[in-house]
């Protein structure tokens, strides 16, 4: 089992987490339990979409119309 360092918010303090056997059957479960008290931890890349207004506020010019 791979073992990490983590801070385990129940003790309160940075704790030893290992990855428990995983019953899902992939090998890199997001998963870990806290070796002290057995809190599970689940670790997961976050992923954010930021929408950011345009820099230029110009606004298009008028068609010219036909007569």
């Amino acid at each position: 089992m791979r073992e990490r360092e983590l801070r385990c918010v129940i003790c309160d303090g940075d704790m030893l987490f290992e990855v428990p056997p995983c019953e899902d059957g992939h090998d890199d479960c997001p998963e870990l339990i806290c070796t002290r008290c057995g809190a599970a931890e689940v670790v997961a890349p976050i992923v954010v979409h930021m929408w950011l207004p345009p820099k230029s506020r110009k606004i298009a010019p008028e068609q010219r119309r036909a007569a």
